[in-house]
């Protein structure tokens, strides 16, 4: 069963993405039973965010109102790194900014160019309860800057120079 990502499409919904998120209790991720649990759920929102053809996914876009992330985003070689990450933040961002075309799972359908911070340093807890810092630059740190966002409450559209919708063509044939 396809778990639904929230969007803007319903004022409820969009609402609801616009609050900010609560802590995640990290003591969770120490006790077997609970870590196993969202272990599952982590595994769940991977192939939610795989599906939709998505790098990143927060846990309020499905529904979760707590402080976690799953990000998929390619290394220098190109392989798909993961990152599950509980009680983000962001510590330090670089004075230099980089403009790209943006997107949302949670926006479906409309893009816009977002200036973001080319590099950030984030901190939180992996799926194990270990403390993480990580430097991130270029698509990772834009990835990190959108998923804390949405856990702040905001969506790029926010912060978008300008938000076009995505024209799909209707195909015809039967």
């Amino acid at each position: 069963m396809k778990e639904p990502i929230v969007t803007i499409k319903q004022k409820r919904d969009e609402k609801f993405l616009r609050e900010k998120t609560k802590e995640f209790d990290v003591s969770k991720l120490k006790d077997k039973k609970q870590a196993k649990e969202i272990r599952e759920l982590v595994r769940k929102m991977r192939g939610i965010m795989k599906e939709a053809n998505g790098v990143g996914l927060s846990a309020n876009q499905i529904g979760i109102p707590e402080r976690f992330f799953v990000a998929r985003v390619p290394d220098g070689q190109g392989h798909q790194k993961f990152y599950a990450i509980f009680n983000p933040e962001i510590k330090k961002k670089s004075k230099e900014m980089e403009t790209v075309e943006e997107g949302c799972l949670s926006v479906p359908q409309m893009y816009g160019p977002t200036e973001r911070h080319y590099e950030v340093t984030l901190t939180g807890y992996d799926q194990h309860g270990k403390k993480l810092k990580i430097k991130a630059w270029g698509l990772l740190a834009r990835v990190f800057q959108h998923e804390v966002g949405h856990l702040n409450g905001g969506l790029f559209i926010d912060i978008a120079k300008e938000v076009h919708k995505l024209e799909i063509p209707q195909n015809n044939e039967l």
